[in-house]
């Protein structure tokens, strides 16, 4: 029997690949390898996409976070909150960019960070001075919001908004998983003052290895961002300050634009892949993925919560299943985050989602047979 993997890229290789070599050959013709018309036109296909003024291409999506921090000018003495459930990244460039970060509950029906537990922390540990809104507990002074938009599904945006207006907080999005994701009708990447995005291989809109980018309505922070990407200058060999070399170069940015064409046809496609999942896997005890009424989840992950996780995963492995856990350590309890102010049980929602998350097969070339392959191997677990 042929194995299922969690994601599955050959066929969306196929899909693209005739498009993508024409373009590749015209890139090695002329040896323009970074910063070309590809990157140009992606950047400006992909604001359009999210209809906003600019996006800049970066190396990474943690050098997008790292970048966005470091444009709202949010640095040494300064604190970030953010949820502990995501990607390592999320927190390693808070840290990256100087700045402290307060890592919060999340939403147990969505994942992503609990408006309400950011309202408490502030209420109960900062206090309006004049210098900012200043931590008790750290000294530092709180200058933003980092909601992540956790397996494309957007967080609440208008709660933080809210929050933000009412104490003067910047607010980042993290919209690594959420290429396409929308809030209200808007979309991720067009809800805060600046969002960062990967194009790590496996997201819904991927590169061949390795990519990021930010966009932003701000003239100001795009200009800024474009200067820490190329080692700090505006023009060649003028150097304003001191900055990255993390630029998005054409063979990605080719690669990028071929994908982004498809990019809602493969997004629909995930919502049916999960839809049938929804349908087929209501019935048993286990916890299905929710969608706010608010919400266009791009399902970047299908994730279920089984009390019975490891056994279950165990299940699917040996059937040839794949599976996987995001994220089966929170970063409030990750060893590199000793002394940064949380132990375990201080975050109960948290702690408990990863003890019980599990990921399943979702990609746009999931077939029906193996989606329906993946439910029955499921339900002869429950049996």
């Amino acid at each position: 029997m042929n194995k299922i993997p969690l994601v599955d890229l050959h066929a969306q290789y196929e899909e693209i690949k005739d498009e993508m070599y024409k373009l590749w050959d015209e890139i090695l013709e002329s040896m323009y390898l970074y910063l070309g018309p590809n990157v140009k036109g992606f950047e400006k296909e992909f604001a359009e996409f999210n209809r906003v003024k600019h996006c800049v291409g970066l190396g990474s999506g943690t050098e997008a976070i790292h970048f966005s921090i470091r444009a709202l000018g949010i640095g040494e003495g300064d604190e970030v909150i953010a949820p502990s459930h995501t990607f390592f990244a999320t927190i390693e460039a808070i840290i990256q960019a100087g700045a402290y970060p307060v890592m919060l509950d999340i939403d147990p029906e969505l994942y992503t960070l609990c408006p309400d537990a950011v309202r408490e922390y502030i209420e109960s540990n900062c206090s309006k001075e004049r210098e900012g809104l200043k931590d008790k507990n750290t000294g530092k002074i709180l200058k933003a919001l980092l909601p992540v938009h956790i397996y494309g599904h957007p967080a609440d945006m208008d709660a933080f908004k809210e929050i933000s207006d009412e104490y003067n907080l910047m607010i980042i999005e993290d919209a690594a998983q959420a290429h396409g994701a929308e809030y209200k009708g808007r979309k991720a990447g067009a809800l805060g003052d600046i969002a960062a995005f990967s194009f790590y291989f496996s997201k819904n809109l991927g590169a061949l290895g390795e990519g990021g980018a930010i966009t932003t309505n701000s003239d100001e922070y795009a200009e800024r961002i474009r200067k820490l990407r190329e080692h700090g200058q505006k023009d060649k060999y003028h150097h304003d300050s001191i900055g990255y070399n993390s630029r998005l170069d054409e063979i990605q940015a080719a690669v990028l634009r071929c994908k982004l064409k498809l990019l809602k046809k493969w997004n629909d496609r995930r919502r049916e892949v999960a839809s049938f999942y929804n349908n087929a896997l209501k019935d048993l005890p286990l916890i299905i993925p929710t969608e706010a009424e608010w919400a266009h989840h791009v399902y970047h992950l299908y994730v279920i919560c089984s009390d019975k996780r490891d056994e279950l995963f165990g299940h699917l492995k040996d059937r040839g299943i794949g599976c996987g856990m995001h994220y089966p350590i929170p970063c409030h309890l990750q060893e590199a985050m000793k002394g940064y102010g949380n132990s375990e049980g201080d975050l109960p929602e948290t702690e408990k989602a990863a003890k019980e998350i599990l990921s399943l097969p979702i990609y746009p070339h999931l077939s029906e047979d193996d989606t329906s392959r993946v439910v029955e191997t499921i339900r002869e677990f429950y049996k």
